[in-house]
């Protein structure tokens, strides 16, 4: 690929920051709209670049808050001529910001929720979606571009390749939505694979609540870590066969196979006898 390429609006995108500019009018504009902001939202940006969402979001609010890893891309934002005085630029990596201490930092109410947006690097999207999923309580929805293949294992159902440890911990907390799919030649440099816009909203109500999230991660991970397993198998570590069939499970299932109300009852029965367990 020619660095000329790689060069948008003067910048040279950065492999190691997995950087693929938006530059499609029209797909801008269709974010923009799903995104739908109105000007007392308090909306947080991951990975600006060069502002191709901002500007069009920050043009409808009163302020807008940004993380920018690359720091050339910060220092520009900080400069913007028509933003600068609407944007704050936190330049740091958004796997490691604390949303809990920046949200409570400005008192910020839970009337107030964060509304996330943003074109994600796709080299760390999936992680970046865990991380969100910590501050769920503090978040009204979210809006990214990712690569079409995370926004199918985001929307999966029961029963197909796509559905794994992502999707279930996604679809605990959030209702998930697909809302477009992007071409490539809506990015500059063109990435090697078709991307999609999703819509994440999570529950004030969590639809089937586990008793201790940290139970279902550990079944979750344990069943899809060893996907091709059966149950019996896979889950061998947490439970003995008979409290698998005594909670209705199909010793002969696949992780797949299962929904997100199997994993929280299997999550809650773990719990609830984790004295026995560490005896």
């Amino acid at each position: 690929m020619s660095s000329n390429s790689k060069k948008h609006l003067g910048h040279t995108a950065r492999k190691r920051f997995g950087q693929n500019f938006l530059h499609d009018q029209d797909v801008i504009h269709n974010i923009v709209a799903a995104i739908n902001p109105q000007k007392s939202d308090f909306l947080i940006e991951i990975g600006p670049g060069l502002g191709a969402l901002t500007e069009p979001v920050a043009d409808q609010v009163d302020k807008l808050t940004v993380v920018e890893l690359d720091r050339d891309l910060a220092e520009r934002l900080r400069h913007h001529p028509f933003l600068n005085q609407k944007l704050t630029v936190i330049e740091q990596d958004a796997l490691n910001f604390n949303f809990r201490d920046y949200f409570e930092s400005l008192n910020l109410t839970e009337q107030n929720g964060i509304r996330v947006f943003g074109n994600l690097p796709y080299n760390i999207s999936t992680p970046l979606i865990f991380h969100l999923l910590t501050f769920h309580d503090l978040i009204q929805d979210m809006h990214f571009m990712l690569q079409k293949e995370v926004v199918k294992r985001l929307c999966a159902a029961p029963n197909s390749k796509a559905y794994g440890r992502l999707t279930v911990m996604a679809q605990y907390y959030c209702q998930v939505m697909p809302v477009l799919e992007v071409p490539p030649a809506a990015f500059k440099p063109a990435p090697k694979v078709d991307s999609a816009v999703i819509r994440l909203v999570p529950y004030t109500e969590l639809p089937y609540p586990a008793k201790d999230v940290s139970f279902l991660n550990r079944v979750v991970t344990q069943a899809f870590n060893q996907r091709r397993k059966t149950l019996r198998n896979s889950l061998s570590q947490l439970f003995t066969a008979e409290q698998l069939e005594e909670l209705g499970m199909d010793l002969q299932a696949r992780a797949e196979n299962l929904s997100l109300k199997d994993y929280v009852s299997l999550a809650n029965y773990l719990f609830d006898h984790q004295d026995l367990e560490e005896k």
